[in-house]
């Protein structure tokens, strides 16, 4: 037997030196380790269904398991009788008056006035749970603890996620016995899973604890049940969790449940709130309906039934989108080890196609169909005042953390936060009228679960009216790449088009007839300004947009008429003193400012008015900007300066800044400068842990490989010399395409774009631009033979 078993052994590996990418095909797509996680930011592995995302740590004597969903947030309207969503009532009356000064040149007085009146107001205190009171934050709901009944000296210790399949994973040995756990979350049953096996029979111990206020909790029929509430709004929330044993017995006292002398143990757990994402009250889902909806489905469903629905449901997303970059993986070594080792130098193309991937895993994993919107940290949080209250950032980052979503071939992930937008309409209206006297709708820097609108309370990083109208470019986007027009007719213009209203009444004309945003801030830097660049650059957007959508749809002539007049009156970028983008109308830009954002290159991306081959000195000016500002940074915006370099063709230093966004972390604290990069479970560290700069990360890989916002689909538009052969399938083009590119020595060898039967379009390869229609089965092949 044992020489039978070696010889096998012999042939299966030498087949797979003979074909790698077999090897490949396994073993690519999994990040391990050979210790239990210590720490939850750094450290801890992600799973999640789309409702919640769990973060487990592999111990030996005790595993912890925390979760958070998506919906629970402190704040809001029942935490504070008095939340007005932000709102300083009739603000606008001084809008007149910044105005002038702004144009006397009185900044300090200017600025004195805005944040007395463009500010918006929350409500602090110790009755609330996060610092920024009214305003909420998102929330953990809490951790299961299972104690294991085993010695601690165990041998073969092996943690890891296959993200492949989307399962978590736990193995280990004692002596001769065995033991395994397996974790994944379950999207079409709204079920956590997470099973304990061993070779022996072995006693558990398992508790949940919170940080919220316990009502009840109860053990009924094999099911714990807590019920709960946030301590300052009273939001409901319950969770259950099913214990279902092959062998041994179960007994419950005082919040613990025992397990003796089991050798299979799958633990079933769903939870939900009372929260609804409904303008003004927010409440009145029946949570404990759903609840129980779930729990009836668990009575006829085995564990292989749920896992096979699991991967079923996940493949289906995930397998898309395949990426192979010309190199077996290092797949014997710990992922943490791996990335020091790459920042060491040590090549890895299999490491960053990882990464890639584990992108897409984390936006399946945290963004589904009717679920809530990612927030700064996806669905992963462990506390009740998150950094940044975790909330819903518009100055760039919640927009990073759905770029991909098109892009690598995952619309249906778009949606949750194609919703959120839409929820905000009504109280953005409020916000836009008290604030400006406008029409439309805005929203600014920070935004809730409570329709919160309104301008920051400080205005130098909470005044940005601009962030609805960069939330509508995702609105365009999905039609974009999908070519729904029902979709587009029904949700995404109407929203488009109050967003284009609020910006054709808030411009205003400088001494020289251009249109300008004022008063205006550049998110984070600087002070205020007769006109932000970006600000100029995203209205241009979103009235571009607006006129496309109108076009498409063939309706509302006399809107953009006015839309185009106003497009083309908006004060164009500027090129500075230095040779520089401008950042302001006023040329004032420090050469020696390495400040994180970069926000005045919107236009290049992920904005399309500036490009190296229709305004190639706007380009050269974005060039020189982004030199000056360096190649470090938070983890986002190294993940953006890879997008900038990439839409400006130069894929090795876009491939650098991928280098720098995968430099090991260990930081936790924040950290505002230049300490991005990414910790050992190869989440993004700002730091602390944002989902933006993972998300940035997979979406300038992708520009790299392809880019369509020309109206041209460009293969292999920024390829990095590291990356001279490889191949990829399943992306997304603008115009409904699918496509797969095949290359060797940085050519492209063959292509398939995938579509609607006899579409047409053009393709820019090996540069030569071709024409080309699909035929009858809606797809187009390109061979450099042909």
């Amino acid at each position: 037997m044992s020489k039978l078993k070696f010889n096998n052994t012999l042939i299966v590996s030498l087949i797979l030196l003979m074909f790698p990418s077999c090897a490949q095909e396994k073993t690519t797509l999994d990040l391990w380790y050979n210790q239990p996680a210590t720490d939850w930011m750094t450290q801890a592995l992600p799973i999640g269904n789309g409702y919640v995302g769990a973060m487990f740590f592999g111990g030996i004597q005790e595993e912890q398991i925390q979760f958070s969903e998506g919906t629970l947030w402190s704040g809001g309207p029942d935490s504070n009788p008095d939340y007005n969503f932000g709102i300083r009532k009739e603000a606008h009356k001084s809008l007149p008056e910044v105005r002038a000064l702004l144009k006397e040149g009185k900044k300090a007085e200017a600025h004195k006035i805005a944040q007395s009146q463009f500010t918006g107001i929350i409500d602090t205190g110790e009755q609330y749970n996060a610092d920024f009171g009214d305003y909420g934050a998102q929330q953990t709901m809490g951790d299961l603890y299972i104690k294991v009944g085993h010695s601690v000296d165990v041998s073969n210790y092996k943690r890891g996620l296959d993200i492949s399949k989307a399962l978590g994973k736990v193995e280990y040995r004692i002596g001769k016995e065995t033991y395994s756990r397996t974790y994944f979350g379950n999207y079409p049953s709204n079920t956590m899973v997470y099973r304990f096996e061993s070779s022996v029979s072995t006693d558990y111990e398992i508790r949940f604890e919170t940080p919220h206020v316990m009502v009840s909790q109860n053990f009924e029929d094999g099911i714990y049940t807590f019920d709960g509430k946030v301590s300052d709004n009273g939001m409901p929330f319950e969770t259950k969790i099913s214990l279902k044993l092959s062998d041994g017995k179960i007994i419950y006292k005082d919040g613990v449940i025992y397990i003796k002398d089991a050798k299979n143990v799958v633990l079933l757990n769903t939870s939900t709130t009372g929260y609804t994402l409904n303008y003004p009250t927010y409440k009145g889902n029946d949570y404990k309906a759903a609840n129980n909806a779930v729990v009836q489905k668990w009575e006829s469903t085995t564990y292989e039934d749920l896992k096979k629905e699991h991967i079923a449901d996940y493949s289906n997303l995930f397998n898309r989108v395949s990426l192979n970059l010309g190199e077996r993986p290092k797949v014997d070594i710990p992922t943490n080890e791996r990335l020091i080792a790459y920042a060491n130098g040590s090549d890895d193309n299999a490491l960053e196609s990882l990464y890639f991937q584990y992108a897409r895993y984390l936006m399946i994993s945290a963004s589904r169909p009717n679920t809530m919107s990612m927030h700064l940290q996806g669905k992963w949080n462990h506390s009740t005042n998150p950094p940044w209250a975790a909330d819903y950032h518009s100055n760039i980052n919640l927009e990073m953390i759905y770029w991909p979503a098109e892009l690598t071939n995952l619309s249906e992930c778009h949606e949750p936060f194609l919703d959120y937008i839409e929820s905000l309409v009504e109280p953005g209206k409020l916000a836009a009228k008290e604030f400006f006297n406008t029409r439309g709708w805005m929203v600014n820097t920070m935004t809730n679960a409570f329709g919160y609108t309104s301008p920051g309370w400080g205005v130098d990083w909470g005044f940005f009216p601009t962030g609805a109208a960069w939330f509508s470019q995702h609105l365009w986007d999905h039609y974009d790449f999908t070519q729904d027009e029902t979709y587009l007719k029904e949700k995404a213009y109407p929203i488009m088009k109050e967003s284009a209203l609020f910006w054709i009444d808030y411009l205003t004309k400088d001494n020289h007839g251009n249109l300008v945003s004022t008063p205006s801030y550049s998110p984070e830097h600087g002070g205020i300004s007769e006109g932000a660049s970006m600000d100029h650059q995203i209205a241009w957007d979103i009235l571009n947009n607006c006129i496309k959508a109108a076009a498409v749809l063939e309706i509302d002539n006399e809107f953009t008429t006015t839309a185009k007049v106003t497009r083309d009156a908006i004060l164009p970028p500027k090129i500075g003193s230095w040779g520089q983008l401008q950042e302001w109308t006023e040329d004032v830009d420090d050469p020696k400012s390495d400040h994180r954002h970069v926000s005045h290159l919107f236009a290049l991306h992920p904005g399309n008015q500036i490009s190296t081959a229709q305004t190639p000195e706007l380009a050269e000016a974005a060039r020189v900007t982004l030199n000056a500002r360096g190649d470090s940074g938070t983890g986002w915006s190294r993940a953006w300066k890879m997008n900038f370099w990439a839409r400006l063709n130069d894929g090795n230093r876009s491939h650098k800044m991928l280098k720098n966004l995968l430099k090991p972390v260990a930081d936790t604290s924040i950290e505002m400068s230049t300490a991005g990069g990414t910790y050992a479970n190869l989440l993004c560290a700002h730091p602390p842990f944002q989902l933006d700069g993972n998300m940035g990360g997979a979406s300038g890989m992708v520009e790299m490989l392809l880019q369509s916002q020309s109206g041209i689909i460009e293969l292999l538009p920024s390829l990095p010399d590291a990356w001279a052969t490889g191949e990829v399938k399943g992306l997304k083009a603008r115009g409904g395409f699918e496509v797969d590119i095949q290359w060797e020595n940085a050519l492209v060898k063959e292509a398939k774009i995938i579509g609607m039967p006899n579409q047409s379009g053009e393709i820019k390869v090996n540069n030569n631009l071709i024409s080309f229609q699909l035929n009858a089965d809606g797809i187009y092949r390109y061979s450099d033979k042909q």
